[in-house]
């Protein structure tokens, strides 16, 4: 056993005293450059830790502090480097000043770097809560790049914390943010055994990222949820596996939920359709486009995943409700055809609205014709030139600049 000499203690607590009133005269002078060297003077032990006594480690953790939030970029990013130094202890004051909406976004972003260090239980309830209320893209990103980072470490702590009441939303909710594969199966269980609709729907929202072959069955049997929001994700999540269409036969498990009480339930189940890329889920999307009590607003996502199709058969249920009497559906037709760029598709689609203006032109507004301008500039058909040389002399300003900018793509 080493012992050390009282005289050394001595010796060693008087050069921190001189440290310390050296770094706070430099402090108050501005001077963070002074302030990071004398910081960088205190002693270490071998856990690479500051050793200093409470009344001397509250003062250095202070001095680093204030340079944090006062320093420049630079001098901000040095004290970043020596703030771990301190240990665990600046986890509590540092989580409470990072959900600071007063202070500044840049020290902030800085604490979210710092607080990865220490991966616990608090630092990611932290982060999770940070993501949760601010609206700062550059804060947004750190704080989740900061629980990726944590990733496996803290997964078995929040497996634990959502055991308990008072914090599983929380715990359920850093375990979606965290990306990895290990938090499939806490997930899995949270998707198909939670009671709470909110922790399911978050859980499945989550899952959706991953390829996992234990995912898709869930995600099927959810669609089925007495939930509307589970329902809802589980549409979303099927949506990015047109792979399995096939296998799993998602058309006919997704068309139902076009028929769903819930309106945002039918939006998701038109919009994951068309993705799957199949004639048989353009044809369902037609049928509840062409119902007269289809709402507007899922009338105008049913012509979007028509659309999404990127299928002849899409673009001819496209052609076929132009004949609606809705002038908002007809010019949301009109831009999706305007939006295709499968280039075996774009001459089908240039000739739909050739023919609709040649038979249609005289009874729309002139939101439809700049509309039906611009579509056919961005279709690029040199078929279309007549027809964009008679809406360039329109009498309406923007209908004539719409169809002359047009005409300029054309050529």
């Amino acid at each position: 056993m080493t012992h050390i000499k009282p005289e050394a203690v001595s010796n060693q607590s008087s050069l921190v005293k001189e440290i310390l009133e050296q770094g706070t005269k430099a402090a108050q002078k501005k001077s963070w450059l002074e302030v990071s060297n004398q910081l960088k003077l205190l002693p270490q032990g071998k856990a690479q830790l500051f050793l200093l006594e409470p009344e001397d480690w509250d003062t250095a953790f202070n001095l680093a502090l204030e340079m944090l939030i006062q320093a420049d970029f630079q001098h901000q990013w040095e004290i970043t480097k020596l703030l771990p130094l301190f240990g665990s202890k600046i986890v509590t004051p540092l989580s409470t000043l990072v959900k600071d909406e007063t202070v500044e976004a840049e020290v902030r972003w800085f604490i979210c770097k710092i607080l990865g260090d220490f991966p616990n239980q608090m630092v990611i309830l932290t982060l999770v809560e940070l993501l949760q209320q601010t609206t700062d893209s550059e804060l947004i990103s750190i704080a989740g790049k900061t629980l990726s980072k944590i990733g496996d470490r803290a997964i078995a702590a929040l497996v634990d914390l959502s055991s308990q009441p008072e914090h599983r939303l929380l715990a359920v909710q850093s375990l979606a943010y965290i990306r990895t594969s290990q938090t499939i199966t806490p997930l899995l269980e949270i998707a198909t055994t939670d009671r709470e609709p909110e922790l399911r729907a978050m859980a499945l929202k989550a899952l959706g990222s991953f390829h996992d072959s234990r995912i898709p069955p869930v995600l099927v049997t959810a669609l089925q949820d007495e939930a509307s929001n589970v329902r809802k994700e589980a549409a979303i999540a099927l949506g990015f596996r047109p792979d399995l269409c096939q296998e799993l036969n998602l058309v006919a498990y997704l068309q139902p939920l076009l028929d769903d009480l819930n309106l945002a339930v039918c939006s998701q189940a038109a919009i994951s359709l068309g993705r799957m890329k199949q004639d048989a889920a353009t044809t369902a999307l037609f049928k509840v486009l062409q119902i007269k009590t289809t709402p507007i607003a899922l009338k105008l996502d049913l012509i979007k995943a028509l659309g999404w199709s990127e299928l002849s058969s899409g673009i001819s249920y496209l052609q076929q409700t132009l004949n609606d009497d809705n002038e908002l559906t007809i010019q949301e037709i009109i831009t999706v055809l305007g939006r295709i760029t499968t280039p075996e598709l774009k001459p089908q689609s240039a000739q739909i609205l050739i023919n609709f203006w040649q038979h249609q032109n005289c009874s729309y507004s002139a939101s439809v014709k700049q509309t039906l301008a611009t579509s056919l500039g961005e279709l690029q058909d040199n078929s279309a030139q007549e027809i964009l040389q008679q809406l360039a002399a329109d009498r309406d300003r923007k209908v004539s600049l719409h169809a002359l900018a047009a005409l300029k793509k054309l050529n």
